[in-house]
C-alpha cells in the first residue's frame, strides 16, 4: 500500500504554485497569478498556507511605491513536492 499524497500539497491551486516555484529562484505574486490563473484572494490564501506548512517563504517588500510580494521554496517545500512526486509515481507503478 502506498503512503498518502501530502493534503497540503495535492491541492489543485497549491500543487501549481509549487510545481512553478521548484522551476524558478523566485517567482512575484503577479507572475504566480498570471500562471495559475487564480484570482488575488484565492492565491494569497494559498500562498499563507503553504508558507505555514514551511514549504514557501514569502518576502513582502516595495517597488516603485508599491507592495511586492517574492515567493520561494524552502528546502523542506523542495524535500516535500520530491517525496509528493514519488508517492505519485508509486501509484503510477501498482
Amino acid at each position: 500500500m502506498n503512503k498518502p499524497l501530502d493534503p497540503i500539497i495535492h491541492s489543485e491551486l497549491r500543487l501549481a504554485i509549487i510545481s512553478l516555484l521548484i522551476s524558478v529562484d523566485e517567482a512575484d505574486f503577479n507572475l504566480l497569478l498570471s500562471k495559475t490563473n487564480s484570482t488575488a484572494g484565492n492565491l494569497s490564501v494559498q500562498l499563507s498556507k503553504l508558507e505555514a506548512a514551511g514549504y514557501i517563504s514569502i518576502e513582502k517588500t516595495f517597488k516603485n511605491k508599491r507592495p511586492n510580494t517574492i515567493c520561494k521554496i524552502t528546502e523542506n517545500g523542495i524535500k516535500a513536492f520530491e517525496e509528493y512526486v514519488k508517492i505519485l509515481k508509486g501509484y503510477l507503478n501498482l
